[in-house]
């Protein structure tokens, strides 16, 4: 049964094929490759202002906040009620688009001048059995594929929140950029053949950039059909951009070939809390996600002092004629969960929890406790008990007040736990993430008839919703790329990439290096690549790294593909290999070494840089370096006398004996008019 023909991400098709039938098609003389079906997976207000994008100035002023460029998003649909897709204010449909909105036989779907087209590939998916039936209408059931779009694209819409919390005007990061929706799964599950149509028809239509925060199994390249079709976009000058994924280890990125943007998630300075007053006046603020704008006074405070079981809420532990009405504390151990203490304290009718423990349970939401609760430090803990230990019987709660969020959160921003870290598992020689970008608890548009999270035995349901994932932080940087892209139409994707990467920030609010979320320690650019996206910065990069599709050949020529392998990624019979190994123009440099070589390991990279700047420009190279390695440039001077101009230069990296597993560095261009042009340099000894 044929399922789709593919004439733009490459010549084939896809089928429900038999073996025999199978067999038969891999000796015809027309046969290059046969890929079986595989199953992907999805990843999944302030964050515009948290990135210093502003109304009167930088890249939103300039670049029209978007207008006329579109974003295709290749999701799980997308609920065009919501308000972030309505056309208040929006510019005409571009002449060039091509695409529709696909009616459902019993459900017509709306689409305007911010939402110019929904499309449904389901075939491979239903083909199989993943979905039970048939489904026809790009409408979202799932959530993933508003949220994502609306956060690239969505329009303004004030008093935006999730029950109360993070409210403001959401809108997305290129408001005035048009939305296109690709839906290629209703439950999660997404087929390889589904995700090809679904680009293909993108190219088709005519979308500017592409997104995708869907990833599947890390194979090479001419396996991959995000890769695939990807390289194909790129050939006609579409840029795409892709979430990283969510596995938060060493060598688990997805999406990374290197003509493909692909982006880890960072937190915000946001957190959402509770407070509470003691009968001594003592004010605590704690984490808190709540639904409800709960007021609790003058109530009692409840310690089960003497008893661990009780002072720890286990399971069956309290009495409900000992805490009936009151606010209990609970305190933790290695093994306390606070959802279960939460189920304890509303299963004896405590009027609310105080949780402490120094877990950050907010990494995993904190949006399903069943009874008002506010987490707090053992610190604060500790004042509390003291506080419960003295006033004994009269120990109260003055007033517990829920539903406030509080902004300039120290640190941020930092690598979000889950945010999938480099090196590259198939290709550690580039380095993966690109970059990062707000993907924690990212407020926008939601199904309302999905529950976001339960309230005892009810699902509660939102206009907007708090997600986190890479899914959230690729749309975006489409977003900031769709920005670049209406101000610099010029400007290939590699050219957009590169002022996206070499403009980013490595210092986090605290004035020091990017941290793990989990660990509150250093990163490296193995976590966050080149830093956090820094998008009135990428308008103007002074210098770019530009790559042509002559220098994706060949890179690919440098891996070694056989004649078939390399056929099946470029789609074509005949090509060039201009150069040997896989060294490419990227805005990174990653040297991989033996750790046990004898003498000095030393590799060298060629780099042309394009100025984008100032007509007349002298950029001089700095280098940082840590211990044990030494980064050589040639020349350390590069003078620009027209824009557009190239310049070449070769950068050395050295290792002594005892370098550590990996070790970093950077490359900084900096000229008269305080262009900052920074590449990580990063060392691998294995």
């Amino acid at each position: 049964m044929l399922l789709y023909s593919y004439n733009h991400v490459m010549h084939g098709f896809s089928a429900r094929l038999t073996p025999s039938q199978a067999s038969k098609i891999k000796i015809s003389p027309a046969h290059i490759a046969i890929h079986e079906e595989k199953f992907g997976k999805l990843f999944t207000t302030h964050s515009p202002q948290f990135m210093g994008l502003r109304h009167s100035s930088g890249l939103w002023n300039a670049s029209s906040y978007g207008e006329g460029v579109i974003i295709g998003l290749i999701d799980t649909g997308v609920w065009p009620e919501s308000e972030s897709f309505n056309e208040k204010g929006m510019p005409p449909i571009p002449t060039r688009w091509k695409g529709k909105c696909q009616n459902s036989t019993t459900n017509p779907f709306p689409c305007n001048r911010k939402l110019i087209g929904a499309q449904v590939f389901m075939k491979g998916n239903q083909a199989a059995g993943k979905s039970s039936s048939p489904d026809d209408s790009p409408r979202d059931v799932f959530g993933h594929g508003t949220h994502t779009s609306s956060t690239a694209a969505g329009n303004h819409v004030p008093g935006a929140s999730q029950f109360g919390y993070a409210k403001g005007v959401a809108q997305g990061i290129a408001p005035g950029a048009h939305v296109a929706m690709y839906k290629v799964t209703s439950d999660g599950f997404i087929a390889e053949s589904d995700a090809l149509a679904a680009m293909d028809q993108a190219i088709v239509d005519g979308v500017d950039i592409m997104s995708l925060s869907i990833g599947f199994e890390q194979t090479p390249y001419f396996q991959d059909v995000i890769a695939i079709a990807s390289l194909s976009a790129i050939g006609k000058g579409i840029a795409v951009v892709c979430a990283a994924g969510n596995d938060g280890a060493p060598y688990s990125t997805h999406n990374a070939a290197p003509w493909i943007t692909t982006v880890g998630a960072g937190t915000l300075d946001r957190s959402f809390t509770a407070t509470v007053t003691l009968g001594n006046d003592l004010i605590f603020e704690g984490k808190s996600e709540f639904p409800e704008r709960v007021v609790v006074t003058d109530t009692p405070l409840y310690y089960g002092k003497g008893d661990s079981d009780k002072a720890l809420c286990s399971n069956g532990a309290l009495k409900e004629s000992e805490v009936f009405g009151k606010v209990v504390i609970c305190y933790s151990n290695n093994t306390s969960n606070i959802f279960y203490q939460a189920e304890e304290l509303a299963r004896v009718n405590a009027i609310a929890g105080i949780l402490v423990t120094d877990v950050d349970w907010s990494r995993f939401g904190i949006d399903g406790l069943s009874i008002p609760s506010l987490i707090l430090p053992s610190s604060s803990g500790a004042l509390i008990k003291k506080y419960v230990t003295e006033a004994a019987e009269e120990a109260r709660v003055k007033f517990m007040r829920f539903v406030l969020t509080s902004f300039g959160t120290k640190p941020a921003p930092q690598v979000a736990d889950f945010s999938s870290r480099g090196p590259d598992p198939i290709n550690p020689n580039i380095l993966k993430p690109d970059i990062i970008a707000p993907g924690v608890q990212v407020l926008a548009a939601f199904p309302p008839l999905i529950p976001i999270e339960g309230m005892g035995n009810y699902g509660v349901a939102t206009d907007y919703a708090l997600l986190s994932g890479t899914s959230m932080a690729a749309p975006h940087v489409a977003g900031v790329t769709a920005l670049l892209k209406a101000i610099h139409p010029e400007w290939s994707p590699a050219a957009i990439r590169s002022a996206l990467m070499t403009t980013t920030n490595t210092i986090d609010n605290n004035r020091t290096t990017l941290t793990n979320q989990y660990t509150n320690l250093p990163g490296t650019p193995l976590d966050y690549g080149a830093g956090h996206i820094n998008p009135n910065k990428a308008m103007d990069p002074g210098l770019i790294y530009d790559i042509d599709w002559q220098g994706y050949v060949d890179f690919l020529c440098g891996l070694g593909y056989d004649d078939a392998e390399m056929r099946a990624i470029l789609r074509q019979s005949q090509w060039t290999c201009n150069q040997d190994g896989t060294d490419i123009n990227y805005p990174s440099f990653v040297a991989m070494f033996n750790k046990n070589a004898s003498a000095p390991n030393v590799k060298n990279f060629t780099r042309v840089v394009t100025n984008v700047g100032d007509d007349q420009s002298v950029y001089q190279a700095t280098v940082e370096a840590t211990h044990g390695m030494t980064i050589k440039v040639e020349p350390t001077t590069l003078t620009f006398t027209n824009k557009y101009q190239k310049q070449k230069f070769v950068v050395s990296v050295q290792m002594d004996g005892k370098a550590p597993p990996v070790a970093y560095g950077y490359l900084k261009w900096v000229d008269q008019n305080s262009h900052i042009v920074a590449s990580p340099v990063v060392v691998l000894n294995t």
